[in-house]
Parts: C-alpha cells; structure tokens; sequence
C-alpha cells in the first residue's frame, strides 16, 4: 500500500471518531495537506504534513505509516509524528487554558434549580 484515502487515514489514526467526521472536517477546510485544501479523497502517503483542527486542539503532523484500518490507540500512534513546533504550540495552549478560565466553562447547560437560586441570592 502506498497511499490511503485522506479520511480513512484521519480516522484510523484516531483524530476522528468516525469517518463522516473526518469527511466533514476536510470538507470544511479544517484539515490541510502541506497547507493547501484537499478534498477526503485525496491520497496520503509517507512524509505528507497534515495540519489537523478537530475544533478542541490543533496538531501539524508527518505521516510515517499507512493504514486504512482502525486499530488501538498505541498503534494508531504510530502512524503519525507530531511536530515540535506542534507540541510547544500545544502545550503553551494547554498552560494558558490552565491559567486563564473560561468563565463560562463551569456552566453545563441550563442552570439547575439550585443554580438558579443562589444567581438570585447575588
């Protein structure tokens, strides 16, 4: 094998929990092969750079090995190197997300009757 459909690699690889997913995201720009828009039908092989959005965190990856089959996460790591750049630009996300809340990231939904009593209380 030496290329596999964008989409089914992008699943196999355990960035999308399923293909229609992944489908949507390439459709919608989201995923980028050496920067330019593809469609989920391109084909991917080994040495392409994908920059991957899933809407909750942003990877830039190399593609190391092929698979169209969706196996356990340990594997699926193997398909894939993420950058360094990628990594730093992670962690520097994850550091300021820890440091600096949402404030609106402790609501879940409506208030409860008891949420809604103490915002009277204020």
């Amino acid at each position: 094998m030496d290329s596999v459909r964008l989409d089914k690699w992008l699943w196999a690889a355990r960035f999308f929990k399923t293909r229609t997913l992944a489908t949507e995201a390439v459709d919608s720009g989201k995923v980028k092969l050496g920067g330019d828009k593809v469609k989920p039908a391109r084909a991917v092989r080994v040495g392409d750079v994908l920059d991957i959005d899933n809407g909750a965190e942003r990877w830039e990856v190399d593609v190391m090995n092929l698979s169209d089959v969706r196996a356990a996460a340990p594997i699926a790591r193997n398909l894939y190197e993420e950058t360094d750049a990628s990594v730093a630009r992670r962690a520097a996300v994850a550091e300021n997300r820890r440091m600096f809340r949402e404030p609106s990231a402790d609501f879940k939904g409506r208030p409860t009757k008891r949420d809604r009593r103490q915002l009277g209380k204020l």
